[in-house]
Order: C-alpha cells, then sequence, then structure tokens
C-alpha cells in the first residue's frame, strides 16, 4: 500500500456521485477498460453501498485500489489499471 500522504495524480476522472449500484460499478469499469495499463482513475463515490461495494468489486476483478479518501460529503476512489494483462 502506498504512504497515505504521498499524493497519487489520476489520469482520469469520473464524478458518479448519485449513481446507484451496480451501475457505478459498471461505469467505472468500462472507463478503466479505455485507460493504459497502469493508468490511475479518480472515482468519486457516495458514502454508504457505493463506497462499500465499489472498491471490493473492483479488486475481485484485478484492479488495484491505491487509496480511497474521505472528502466529507464523498469518497475519492483511486483506482489503478494493472500493467498486466490479466484482466481478459
Amino acid at each position: 500500500m502506498n504512504d497515505p500522504n504521498q499524493t497519487i495524480q489520476p489520469d482520469a476522472q469520473m464524478d458518479l456521485r448519485g449513481t446507484p449500484c451496480p451501475i457505478n460499478f459498471v461505469r467505472t469499469k468500462l472507463r478503466l477498460e479505455q485507460l493504459a495499463p497502469g493508468a490511475v482513475l479518480e472515482v468519486w463515490l457516495d458514502p454508504g453501498e457505493p463506497v462499500e461495494q465499489v472498491p471490493d468489486s473492483l479488486a475481485m476483478e484485478g484492479y488495484l485500489i491505491e487509496q480511497v479518501e474521505n472528502r466529507t460529503d464523498y469518497f475519492a476512489l483511486k483506482v489503478r489499471r494493472p500493467l498486466a494483462n490479466s484482466l481478459d
């Protein structure tokens, strides 16, 4: 896991606040598939079910959860597309 004080600069960003499960997971996964291997996507998620479900679901799919940051009204999830082509 990375140093929590280190800021990871995302390559792309998505605001999925107000998007219900599992649509937020599906949209996140589709966006990650468009990014280059090793790229980081920052996703803004609502508290509760979205931030509880989406990181776990992505991890089970082989994506690397870099950081989950509580930003008061929402959570900023930083997830990295793996370098290896292990998702196929």
